[in-house]
């Protein structure tokens, strides 16, 4: 994987991560846009070095960084869970991490198609189906 093809995975990664982040800081979520960059670009950075390892070594699994991304980034995603007297709070704020990280997993992969998408997929959910549930459901925020 050649420092050009890195660069665009990791400026991707950054580009898709503040694009969702953005819409978080919008609502005024606790976790925001730099907190999506530094997840999406993260998760990126390390299928990058896990791309980088294989060329090194043919033993090298790019699924062990991925998986333990996966892993790690729950522990994050349930620091903004929190239990209040009429429910629970923050669940979405903890899933769009979580997507992040994938998003970013998938940039750093080079999977830009996929990465794209699941971007434009995932802002639609936190902004389009907030307006429609607001509209036929009223339901409670987050």
């Amino acid at each position: 994987m050649s420092e050009i093809i890195t660069s665009v995975n990791l400026i991707l990664a950054f580009i898709l991560g503040s694009g969702i982040g953005w819409f978080r800081e919008k609502e005024k979520k606790t976790a925001g846009m730099r907190t999506h960059i530094l997840v999406c670009l993260g998760s990126a950075l390390f299928m990058v070095l896990s791309a980088k390892m294989m060329a090194l070594s043919a033993g090298a699994d790019p699924g062990r960084l991925a998986a333990g991304v996966a892993t790690g980034i729950g522990f994050i995603g349930a620091g903004c869970i929190v239990q209040t007297g009429s429910g629970v709070r923050g669940i979405t704020t903890a899933a769009s991490i979580w997507v992040t990280a994938a998003i970013g997993i998938a940039a750093g992969a080079g999977f830009y198609v996929e990465a794209v998408v699941s971007a434009i997929l995932t802002i639609a959910a936190l902004q389009v189906i907030r307006t429609f549930e607001a509209h036929y459901f009223k339901t409670k925020e987050e």
